[in-house]
């Protein structure tokens, strides 16, 4: 028995008596047992060393898995990979719907390693991939709703990654590029938007889903926002130089002044350099267009409170929040309007419902905190 160097939670063992049998049972046409490849199994939990009298296969499976992780070209991968399908013929399901439950919980962490997990088992498969660059939007959604921009971005980039690689599949899957659409819808890049929709909808057969895909087409050409300029003041905002954003979508707004998502960005990239009077009034003017979206009324709001509108505020986060009803950003930012009027039990109600919504929140902590047992 020997410890593998990768983790000393895998241990090495050649195939012990007690399992023999068990093993050439599943043993078919398609798979045979090579007694000269070692065994790796995971030390289960809780426990400081294998014990072999109570061998499982979970451990052995558990241990197979982390050893393809670790190393999915390795000189036994290939056989580990067979070993588990033979055991577990139906992983792939399994693990699919462990890993779906768990990003529906909010378990991002766990349900990317289960799907790590998968991805070594079946390193060719996109659907697994897709999947992954799913749960990671997920959590940066998550992030991103929670004031946490900086991580919100960190996994939006590594989501890209897999987007990148799913797009450029030949011959293409047509589900990647649908969800690869609406994710780049997200980042404001309606020019790689639009190009997903169009390869998406000569190849799917689902009506529903193309009707979708072409109103979304439609409506990025009526709006121009496939052009370049557009795209430019999106990213030159995101990377801290407001400034120029805002000459861009300025040159964006002469020739489409009746784009509300222009709008938006102007007053996103003013609110950020802190000209809370000029962002207020880009941001009416996008609800004006038709841009009342969660984020119009919330960063309206952020305006308006810098100029002590208070009352102004909370109606428009009351309107956000109508939209997107577990946003803690928003619910936050109720809880900064309670607490600059005067009531701190009200924001300690805001505040806890955010800790509860999320717990690893920051701001609400702080807040509770200072603002005691109210």
């Amino acid at each position: 028995m020997k410890a593998n160097n990768s983790s000393n939670r895998i241990q090495f063992l050649s195939v012990p008596e007690s399992l023999r049998g068990q093993i050439e049972q599943i043993a078919g046409d398609d798979f045979y047992i090579d007694p000269s490849i070692p065994i790796p199994a995971e030390i289960p939990a809780g426990q400081d060393k294998l014990d072999l009298e109570n061998l499982s296969w979970e451990m052995i499976i558990s241990g197979m898995i982390r050893v393809i992780a670790d190393d999915p070209e390795g000189d036994d991968a290939n056989y580990y990979r067979r070993f588990v399908l033979a055991v577990k013929p139906d992983i792939l399901s399994e693990f699919s719907e462990a890993a779906i439950l768990k990003a529906r919980n909010g378990e991002y962490d766990i349900a990317l390693e289960i799907l790590a997990a998968l991805h070594g088992l079946y390193p060719d498969s996109a659907s697994i991939i897709l999947n992954m660059a799913l749960v990671l939007e997920e959590n940066a959604d998550s992030h991103e709703q929670a004031g946490r921009e900086k991580e919100a971005d960190r996994l939006n980039e590594k989501a890209f990654e897999y987007y990148k690689a799913l797009i450029l599949l030949d011959p293409p899957y047509e589900n990647a590029l649908f969800n690869a659409g609406f994710f780049f819808i997200k980042q404001q890049n309606y020019e790689k938007a639009k190009e997903c929709f169009s390869r998406y909808i000569p190849l799917s057969e689902d009506s529903e889903k193309k009707a979708k895909a072409r109103a979304v087409v439609k409506e990025i050409e009526s709006r121009s926002l496939d052009d370049i300029e557009f795209r430019e003041a999106y990213d030159f905002i995101r990377m801290g130089e407001e400034e120029r954003g805002i000459e861009k979508i300025h040159e964006f707004l002469v020739r489409h002044p009746e784009v509300w998502n222009a709008w938006f960005l102007l007053g996103w990239g003013l609110r950020r350099i802190e000209r809370w009077e000029d962002g207020e009034k880009a941001f009416r003017k996008a609800l004006e267009l038709g841009g009342g979206t969660c984020d119009t009324h919330n960063e309206l709001a952020l305006c308006l409170i810098q100029q002590d509108d208070l009352q102004g505020a909370r109606q428009e986060l009351e309107s956000a929040l109508k939209l997107e009803p577990e946003n803690t950003k928003v619910i936050s930012n109720l809880g900064i309007v309670a607490l600059k009027s005067g009531n701190d039990a009200e924001a300690a109600a805001f505040f806890r419902t955010v800790s509860e919504l999320d717990p690893t929140d920051p701001l609400a902590a702080d807040y509770l905190e200072r603002l005691g047992d109210i």
